[in-house]
Formats: C-alpha cells, sequence, structure tokens
C-alpha cells in the first residue's frame, strides 16, 4: 500500500492535500467540513489587522479556462476571531492561518496576535492581486520588503511561518530566496495571478463588483508548476505547490516539480467539497499503478529528467 502521508515543518498531515486560503475557510464550520472529506490540512480565510468588508458582490466568476475572484479579503479582523476559531486542535488536522497586511506593522501585529489563536502554523501573504493597499498591489512583492516582514513575523512567533508568492512576477526565485533569508520555514507557491477582468458585453461593465479579480484554476495551473519547480531549484525550504490542481495526477505532478504539499482551492468548487478525497484516492491509485511506496520517491523527480 503507497503512503500520502506528509511531514510539513513538523505538521503530521495524513496526505499532502492542504485546503488552499479564500472563500471555503472563513469559519471553523467550513474548516472542519474540508477536515471531514479528507483534507490533510487546513488554511484560514485571510485575517487583517481591522474588519474588512471586502469588495462588492459579485465576488467570483467563472469561465472556461478558470475562474476569477474579488472577494478583497472580507474577515473580522484579528481581534474577533477567537470565538468564531476556538479549539480548532480538535479538527485533527493543522490549521494554518492566513494572515495579510498593508506593511510591516501590520504583520508584527497579525503575528503576535495569532499567538493567542489555535493555529498550528501561519502564511504570510504578501501577493494579494486584487485589493488596493495589499499584497502586489501595495508593492509588497519585492525581494527586500519580503526578507524584512518575514523577518518581523518569525522574531514574533514560534510556529513555522510558510511565505506566499504572487505568480505575476518575474523574479519569484528571488522573491523565494529573500523569505528563506527572513527565516520562513516554507513557501507557499503560488497566489492567484492577475488581476484578470472579465466585461459583460450587454452591460457594458465588468462582471466583478471590484471590477478586478485574481485568476486561479486550470489556466494557473501550468504557471504554478513552473514556479515551484524552479523555486525548488533555488531553496532548502519546503514548498506548498498551490494553483489549478484539481485531480490526482495534477497533484503528483506538483510532488514531480518538488512540492511537499499541494494547496487545492478552486477544484472545491468545480468538484466540491469531496474534492479533497476524490483527490487523495487519485493519487493513491496512480502510485499503486506505478508502483511508488512514498510521495518522497518522487519529490523532485522532474528535475532528474
Amino acid at each position: 500500500m503507497s503512503d500520502i502521508s506528509v511531514d510539513l515543518c513538523g505538521l503530521k498531515l495524513k496526505n499532502p492535500l492542504i485546503l488552499a486560503s479564500g472563500f471555503v475557510g472563513i469559519s471553523r464550520a467550513s474548516l472542519k467540513l474540508a477536515v471531514q472529506h479528507g483534507a490533510g490540512a487546513v488554511t484560514t480565510k485571510s485575517i487583517t489587522v481591522e474588519a474588512r468588508k471586502g469588495h462588492p458582490a459579485p465576488i467570483v466568476v467563472t469561465y472556461p479556462g478558470g475562474m476569477l475572484n474579488s472577494v478583497g479579503i472580507s474577515n473580522p479582523g484579528i481581534d474577533n476571531l477567537a470565538d468564531e476559531f476556538s479549539d480548532l486542535k480538535s479538527l485533527g488536522v493543522p490549521v494554518l492561518g492566513s494572515i495579510t497586511g498593508r506593511n510591516e506593522e501590520d504583520y508584527r501585529i497579525l503575528a503576535e496576535k495569532s499567538n493567542t489563536l489555535d493555529f498550528a502554523a501561519l502564511e504570510v501573504v504578501l501577493s494579494c492581486p486584487h485589493t488596493p493597499g495589499y499584497g502586489t498591489m501595495a508593492g509588497l512583492s519585492r525581494p527586500e520588503i519580503t526578507e524584512s516582514i518575514t523577518r518581523e513575523v518569525k522574531t514574533r512567533t514560534n510556529k513555522p511561518v510558510f511565505v506566499k508568492l504572487s505568480p505575476a512576477v518575474m523574479g519569484i526565485v528571488e522573491l523565494a530566496k529573500a523569505a528563506e533569508a527572513g527565516g520562513a520555514d516554507g513557501i507557499t507557491a503560488v497566489n492567484s495571478a492577475g488581476p484578470g477582468m472579465i466585461i459583460d458585453v450587454r452591460a457594458r461593465k465588468p462582471v466583478l463588483g471590484g471590477k478586478v479579480g485574481g485568476l486561479s484554476g486550470e489556466a494557473l495551473r501550468p504557471i504554478a508548476v513552473r514556479c515551484v519547480y524552479d523555486i525548488y531549484q533555488a531553496v532548502k525550504i519546503p514548498i506548498i505547490g498551490t494553483g489549478g490542481v484539481s485531480n490526482g495526477e495534477q497533484a503528483v505532478e506538483m510532488i514531480l516539480a518538488g512540492a511537499a504539499a499541494v494547496g487545492i482551492g478552486t477544484a472545491v468548487y468545480t468538484r466540491g467539497i469531496e474534492a479533497f478525497r476524490l483527490i487523495s484516492g487519485e493519487m493513491l491509485a496512480f502510485m499503486e499503478e506505478e508502483g511508488i511506496k512514498s510521495l518522497s520517491e518522487i519529490r523532485g523527480a522532474a528535475h532528474e529528467a
């Protein structure tokens, strides 16, 4: 029997599939639902210092190549999460707390206050593509800023820290190196791309309430795979490969590129919450067919070709 369990910076995962930060992990109940349907770990919706309403509806639009989302980081703020995200250890899998800010001071506050919450690790998002004042729209996707914010967070927490990077930059390898230099325990590659826009030709205006959104799904997957491949060659810390994975062979592809674990986001929309159980089953079936006993046998194997 093949083994798809993973040790990710000391976090024990029964399988490598992690619910990616997005519009699913908005509450303890939604995280629990993902766990009940086979997620190896889960990530919360991104949290900011102050409460945010986010962008007006509609916040999601699909098209033949994937999806655009313009949630706008809606959340109640770090001071209002104690009840919603209480007793997370009882979920039985690691919970990554996703944090995002406008500047280094925001990340300092978020890291310190996250210590009182039941997160197994932090995901530091420097790469939101569609919210003014955050991520790439705030100029945070630069090596010197990436290193500085990563170091600031690491000095404020004893939890493993994963830095989430944008695919919409030419120097993603330099960003990964900067995160590693700042003390990051791992990299999440990648966030959604963009921003992109879809226009309703009859209404003659953008479909999304926020006008632009982050691109995810199948259109993003080849870019995400390439980013994981390039980062794997450049850093020694593990990578959570995220972007467009919707079946078992695509998850294996991420592992071959060098990912230690695989983020699942849009697939929850296209295949339903059962996506985790389905994908892990497909991974096991593929590995049995190919005579692969564990993921460590094939991790980064595409680099040997």
